[in-house]
């Protein structure tokens, strides 16, 4: 199925969970140092970025929904760096500052976009800390579709169960990114997000896809969750729901280069998309579509609606233009596959017009593809008279393949295209005028393939009959003699 991207701006979410400041410096390097075999890096740019929840909170607000994010930090330089960051990108902060703590900072040495070493500053967080966030937190649930637990293993996330259970008595789905092998402090999440290598550490190995489903669907009884979304790395991704099908989905990444931020990505996306009201196999499909876009990014990072939309298009995109209805078929059938609808029509198209574009645009709307079924010349001399047509039956077509709300156009040889259109098969058939629906070239076929036919208005005073005639006596007056 094609995924739809969903209205983001009407997700509310509230994240909670370990934040940390990452820092890269970037240099040249040419050298060996003198003092230790290590190579010496000249530092020329640096710069700071959110991570942890904090990119989880930043990837949903590049979405353009609206998130609150809570967590705990140090009070300190890196705390005042990191919610500049978030707020100067549309996150609602409500930071913990813990005086005498430090914020988590990770900092990365990187040298012609290789990663040289990674210095961690972070002292932990303890339960007591934890127990900070439930007062703000409990307030917050009000104003949040759905809630993301984002488990870093810092601390944060210390009364986890309290979160979770405040959350679900409040209505509100709870999702959480896990971390390390104890996935019982996760129980009663609505979906947890493990990695395949984290899930394979809570249930042992799975050296087979009926493997992982059965120890899957295992952990989602034991867990009492609602679904479990594993991310595969190359292979993809697996979402598991309680009694059903297991959907499997391929990986969509044209080239990896850094999975730093991926699981975050994911999670942020599923989120966004389940509060602006996708269910849970749509939400799933944009996740992925999204891990494959973040990973050929450096470092942690987000992705935008508009790389979404092209990675779809470029995803599902079939071949377009004038096509014989063999080939045509085969292209039907894929986007078939994908639940894409198909709509069709036919005509003579002559003389393009504004009532016919008007026309053919409505037409599209009701589908994710049109398909437009041209006479040829002679049908339409039997049709139309031996003055017909204007424009040949190659013109034509290239008149209407280059309209955008064309997807393929085929000729048909006979004077109906009620074969053509039994062979096809479109999902809804359409046609101008007050024509009656029953007698409707092919309609029949359509009909009994579960499919449906529909009628929509021509603009009225337009014609190619008409426009030719308006030629006609144009001509008839220019050429007629002075009878003065």
């Amino acid at each position: 199925m094609k995924p739809q991207l969903p209205q983001f701006e009407q997700a509310r979410v509230l994240v909670v969970g370990d934040l940390m400041l990452d820092r890269y410096w970037h240099g040249d390097t040419s050298r060996i140092s003198p003092e230790a075999p290590v190579p010496v890096v000249r530092v020329g740019q640096s710069e700071e970025r959110a991570g942890g929840a904090g990119n989880v909170a930043l990837n949903i607000a590049s979405l353009g929904g609206g998130v609150a994010l809570h967590g705990l930090t140090g009070d300190d330089e890196a705390c005042a760096s990191l919610e500049t960051i978030l707020t100067a990108n549309g996150v609602s902060c409500h930071l913990t500052r813990l005086p005498g703590l430090a914020t988590i900072t990770k900092l990365r040495v990187l040298s012609r976009h290789q990663q040289l070493i990674r210095l961690d500053f972070e002292d932990g967080f303890e339960p007591q800390h934890s127990d900070k966030l439930l007062g703000r937190y409990t307030d917050s649930l009000a104003q949040c579709d759905i809630v993301v637990l984002s488990d870093y293993g810092k601390g944060t996330l210390g009364s986890m169960q309290a979160l979770i259970q405040q959350a679900r008595e409040a209505g509100k789905p709870v999702i959480v990114d896990p971390k390390g092998h104890d996935f019982g402090k996760y129980r009663g999440a609505s979906v947890i997000t493990p990695n395949m290598s984290e899930f394979e550490g809570v249930v042992g190995p799975c050296r087979t896809d009926e493997e992982l489903v059965q120890k899957g669907q295992r952990l989602i009884q034991e867990l009492a969750l609602e679904a479990l979304l594993i991310t595969r790395s190359e292979r993809g991704m697996t979402l598991l729901q309680k009694e059903k099908a297991a959907i499997h989905l391929p990986t969509h990444a044209r080239e990896v280069f850094d999975v730093t931020g991926a699981g975050d990505t994911v999670v942020s996306v599923l989120a966004a998309a389940l509060a602006a009201g996708d269910n849970l196999a749509e939400a799933t499909a944009l996740s992925n579509i999204a891990a494959g876009i973040v990973v050929s990014k450096l470092g942690t990072a987000t992705v935008s609606v508009a790389e979404i939309r092209r990675a779809i298009r470029e995803q599902h995109e079939l071949p377009r233009g004038v096509m014989e209805e063999d080939e045509l078929l085969r292209q039907i059938n894929e986007a078939k596959e994908h639940g894409e609808t198909i709509v069709m029509t036919n005509g003579c198209f002559d003389i393009l017009h504004a009532g016919h574009v008007t026309y053919l645009e409505q037409a599209r709307e009701l589908g994710d593809r049109l398909v437009v079924a041209v006479n040829d010349d002679k049908s339409v001399q039997r049709l139309k008279g031996a003055d017909r047509p204007v424009n040949s039956l190659d013109k034509r077509m290239r008149m209407l393949a280059a309209l955008e709300c064309v997807d393929w156009v085929v000729p048909f040889y006979d004077d109906t295209p009620t074969k053509l259109i039994c062979k096809l098969l479109p999902q809804l058939l359409v046609k101008g005028g007050d024509t009656d629906p029953d007698n409707i070239p092919g309609s029949q076929c359509v009909r009994d393939a579960g499919g449906e036919v529909r009628l929509l208005g021509y603009e009225e005073g337009l014609s190619t009959t008409g426009i030719i005639g308006a030629i006609r006596e144009s001509e008839q007056k220019t050429n007629k003699p002075d009878q003065g």
